[in-house]
């Protein structure tokens, strides 16, 4: 049996004339397993927090329901429901000493004292704040205070955690700490996890199963893996960034698609899964390009892109490597030193010409939902001056 199902969600705030949440479909609908992470990705205003809000209570939906461990909590208020919400700002009370803090949700259930010390104790040294009950809230670093918001949201042992954005006002270091420790905490409470988030990697590192939303509605839901290998629509492929975007005319014929555009031919399977009769597009993975010197003799060739070189970001472990090709496509590719080192003698800078090759099943089709003007896509040549990063 699944912890949470929600089914047919819809909201639509006071005063809007569009829903938030299910607009022009059945609503927004989901299960997650006992002990599973799913998170919530998407852009600001693409409903994840309303969904959210809905599970935690805080939000009564116009449409749908919501059950946790079989029962329908739709219409119970927070406190009534299994569930406990960690915020972003972390909602700690300052005239409290930490232990306070923590047991302060046991205190309103009226739970004996010397039961509500322990496990308020147990709790503590889940987050790794084990001894610290009469540390101050001020004293508390920001990651200490973020692990103290975990604490007091274990300590009542939540059917469901809810957790909202609970990372971002957290350095780069500390985020990916804490990423560890909730995956830790899973693992040892067993507990059932929905994470809201705007950020694919932290997704990616949380998540058991990702569900992209847009619009109000979930796209597409997968393990971190199917969803960067086999993103769906241009829409997913694009907020993920599984790849460049290309679009050109398109020719299918059975089980494989080709797309010509200048300078470009590529040719791939078609999934089963991809619809008939919808316009497709290219994405090409980049860290699925094969980097070498250019041969002008391979020009036309099948999933062969030449071009020149026009900048290069080290991220401290790979570089993000930017072609132009001469018909103004902007094409990017990730190479590690050392495939860098294996493909080139002398090294690559910006201005070298150099080819970037795909395998056939790395060329994935997917349908064209229109993101132009939220990606990198490429729809036509363009100047260099206009282009811009991912």
């Amino acid at each position: 049996m699944m912890t949470l199902v929600c089914a047919g969600l819809r909201k639509r705030y006071a005063g809007q004339p569009r829903y938030a949440l299910g607009e022009a479909t059945d609503g927004v609908s989901l299960e997650v397993g006992k002990g599973e992470i799913l998170a919530l990705l998407g852009p600001s205003g693409c409903g994840k927090t309303t969904t959210l809000r809905i599970i935690g209570g805080f939000i009564e939906p116009n449409a749908g329901t919501v059950e946790i461990e079989g029962v329908d909590v739709t219409h119970k208020p927070p406190y009534s429901r299994p569930t406990n919400t960690v915020f972003q700002s972390y909602a700690l009370f300052p005239h409290m000493r930490l232990g306070a803090n923590v047991a302060f949700g046991l205190s309103m259930e009226r739970v004996p004292r010397a039961q509500r010390s322990l496990r308020v104790a147990e709790a503590l040294e889940l987050v790794g704040l084990g001894g610290m009950e009469n540390r101050r809230v001020t004293e508390l670093s920001g990651g200490q205070q973020q692990r103290a918001a975990l604490a007091r949201a274990i300590v009542k042992r939540p059917a469901v955690l809810l957790l909202d954005e609970p990372l971002g006002a957290l350095d780069l270091r500390l985020r990916r700490e804490m990423q560890d420790e909730i995956v830790r905490l899973k693992r040892t409470l067993e507990t059932t996890m929905v994470h809201v988030t705007h950020d694919q990697e932290e997704a990616c590192a949380i998540g058991d199963r990702i569900a992209v939303m847009d619009d109000g509605q979930i796209v597409q839901v997968d393990t971190p893996v199917t969803l960067y290998r086999h993103p769906r629509t241009t829409y997913v492929a694009s907020f993920i960034d599984a790849g460049t975007i290309v679009r050109g005319v398109v020719e299918r014929r059975g089980d494989v698609v080709g797309l010509e555009n200048p300078g470009v031919r590529l040719r791939g399977p078609a999934a089963a899964s991809l619809p008939t009769g919808v316009p497709l597009a290219a994405v090409l993975p980049h860290d699925r390009a094969v980097l070498t010197d250019a041969a002008e003799d391979a020009r036309g060739d099948d999933n062969t892109v030449i071009g020149t070189v026009d900048r290069m970001v080290f991220t401290g472990t790979v570089f993000d490597i930017c072609v132009i090709t001469d018909s103004g496509l902007e094409i990017w590719a990730v190479q590690s030193l050392a495939e860098l080192a294996r493909s080139h003698d002398d090294a690559v800078t910006p201005g070298s010409r150099v080819a970037l090759r795909w395998a056939p099943e790395d060329v994935h089709f997917v349908e064209d939902t229109g993101v132009a003007d939220r990606s990198a896509a490429v729809d036509a040549p363009r100047p260099p001056a206009d282009l811009a990063r991912r």
